[in-house]
């Protein structure tokens, strides 16, 4: 338990800090599931939109402190790989 009123203070701003954090990190979970699901129907046009609303949550995700940069980018390099490789299959 804090002991001082700027650590109750402190201790408050964490919790919040913690559920906001929470909250995006799942949010990015959801877009790279929406992806991974429109692969796996084998429709790359809806997974190259969902593959834009991910690496546009991700990017924002990471640019707030969630995820860090280098993290977020790695993701979106590897979804943008496998958005590709569907889409070039999906034309041959």
């Amino acid at each position: 338990m804090a002991n001082h009123k700027s650590a109750a203070k402190r201790a408050r701003q964490t919790v919040k800090t913690n559920n906001i954090n929470r909250a995006r990190r799942s949010k990015v979970h959801t877009l790279t599931r929406a992806v991974d699901a429109a692969l796996a129907n084998d429709s790359a046009d809806v997974a190259l939109s969902a593959m834009r609303a991910a690496e546009s949550g991700m990017a924002r995700a990471a640019g707030r402190g969630t995820l860090h940069r280098k993290t977020a980018s790695r993701k979106i390099s590897r979804l943008a790989k496998k958005v590709k490789k569907a889409a070039l299959a999906s034309k041959a």
